[in-house]
């Protein structure tokens, strides 16, 4: 017997999910888990997660790492999201999480630098973050690891990242909320 081509998705679509699970917090996809050296990203033409690069050796992911569906961020990305939780996720997983904050960052050149934020959340099942309301909750020292992270990520692929500011979680869901009013002005 031939086997007919099969003309089904491998995935669901995890851009169209809601944004929002109803209860004011955010539903994010994860991409990459803390500790993986792999940078995985959600390819909408397969509909697969694949791997993008590669970190050298020694460097990590030092939290999970994803994308809120159903927005997009001024470098025309769905929003990032880094999500602070007590074990990693996998790739695909859908997380609930609390917003406490934002890293305000630009990527390229200076004059013609290109917005990059990410967004900082808590996944609301974890132990280990759950007293964390604001970003400035997880203290200074934290939060340098966290911007250092991003401007060592970008320097190894050969570019630039600049911290323009970390804002509170107010910041942060407006934000949000300009991603998923992008995405409905674009549908």
């Amino acid at each position: 017997m031939a086997r007919k081509k099969s003309r089904r998705r491998l995935m669901a679509d995890p851009f169209g999910l809601p944004p929002l699970d109803g209860n004011d917090k955010i539903q994010v996809i994860i991409e990459t888990p803390k500790g993986s050296r792999n940078k995985y990203a959600f390819n909408t033409e397969l509909r697969v997660f694949s791997l993008k690069r590669v970190l050298p050796a020694g460097m990590t992911f030092p939290y999970d790492f994803g994308f809120v569906p159903s927005t997009k961020a001024e470098d025309g990305d769905p929003t990032d999201v880094l999500v602070l939780m007590d074990e990693p996720a996998f790739p695909g997983c859908l997380l609930k999480c609390r917003i406490i904050g934002i890293i305000e960052g630009e990527q390229g050149k200076m004059k013609n630098g290109e917005r990059n934020d990410r967004i900082i959340a808590i996944e609301e099942a974890n132990h280990s973050y759950a007293h964390v309301r604001h970003v400035k909750d997880l203290g200074k020292k934290f939060v340098k690891e966290l911007e250092g992270f991003f401007v060592n990520y970008h320097e190894m692929e050969g570019e630039k990242y600049r911290i323009l500011d970390i804002k509170g979680p107010a910041e942060a869901r407006r934000r949000v909320d300009d991603g998923i009013r992008k995405t409905r002005r674009r549908n």
